[in-house]
């Protein structure tokens, strides 16, 4: 059970990023992009390809796919977000739009698979990197490795860091007055376009940082993002779209109860049920929008800890 609890950690770890940079993107520019599970992808495929042909440290090539995400989320902005957002296009084309932007991207992954197969031999199909993984120690017979520990200061640092640049830079501050009313933004002399691209990059960071992540605890495939797409959406969504600290942990919360709610299905009814491991993330989502409608972003988080930490005193 240990084991399935730290795997089931570095999972929604690297799920909740992925999930917050979904809600960025939807923030700043009003578009569901459907495109970012094969962000997370490329992200995880660029963390295999430099591990298997430079070798070393799989910790060592996280900040490379976490970059290659963010541009790639620069080049969908500059090549199709950019033109519907200035044709003020409805939401529902902007999220038809990242639709075909997936396909490109899934057909890009399954052609660099080939590559990587045909050019440097490697089983770039079907592969398992958790024996890259150090291992900091054991607890009885069970390894404890580094993801789910390092991947969770990341996601500490990551949650520090945007509260800070959103709250008490001038950029930052920028951004959000952007997102709250974009006509004021420009009157107040700051450029949207900038807080978009930002905002795009920023997303795409996230994606290719957390695919990088769970590279380490994923079976490697090219359709892996397909098998992301409905947890991370479900992560966002359980957050609330309008809240970063929500849909980190919505997709914490969506993580977990997918491991480790799948993993207790199959032992008390024995037997594998992988197959409906999808099923869960709806579940949760289905079930936390009943109670609260806003989602875990919407919820007086400062009147719950003044309570809480009342109630310590």
């Amino acid at each position: 059970m240990l084991g399935i609890l730290l795997q089931a950690l570095a999972f929604s770890d690297g799920l909740a990023l992925a999930a917050a940079g979904i809600t960025i993107i939807y923030m700043s520019t009003g578009t569901f992009n459907f495109a970012h599970a094969s962000m997370t992808a490329w992200g995880f495929y660029v963390l295999f390809a430099m591990l298997s042909i430079l070798g070393g440290s799989p910790y060592a090539y996280l900040p490379v796919a976490a970059i290659w995400g963010g541009v790639l989320g620069v080049i969908i902005y500059y090549t199709v977000n950019k033109w519907l957002l200035k044709a003020n296009a409805d939401m529902v084309t902007l999220m038809m739009s990242t639709l075909g932007v997936d396909l490109v991207l899934f057909a890009s992954i399954n052609i660099f698979a080939d590559y990587l197969t045909q050019v440097y031999k490697l089983t770039a199909r079907l592969f398992v990197l958790r024996s890259y993984d150090v291992v900091l120690g054991y607890i009885g017979d069970t390894p404890v490795n580094g993801m789910p520990v390092f991947s969770l200061v990341i996601v500490l640092i990551i949650l520090l860091s945007l509260q800070y640049f959103l709250t008490r830079t001038k950029f930052g501050i920028a951004i959000r007055t952007t997102i709250e009313n974009p006509t004021l933004a420009t009157v107040l002399g700051i450029n949207p376009e900038v807080v978009y691209v930002v905002s795009w990059f920023l997303g795409g960071f996230l994606a290719g940082l957390g695919g990088g992540i769970l590279a380490l605890v994923l079976t490697g495939t090219p359709n892996v993002g397909m098998l992301l797409i409905v947890p991370e959406f479900a992560g966002s969504i359980v957050g609330g779209l309008y809240s970063i600290f929500g849909s980190l942990l919505g997709g914490f919360l969506i993580g977990l109860g997918q491991k480790i709610g799948i993993y207790l299905i199959s032992s008390w009814l024995g037997g594998s049920y992988s197959a409906y491991e999808p099923l869960i993330p709806l579940m949760i989502m289905a079930i936390t929008l009943l109670i609260y409608p806003k989602g875990l972003g919407g919820l007086p988080w400062d009147k719950l800890l003044k309570k809480l930490k009342g109630e310590v005193e």
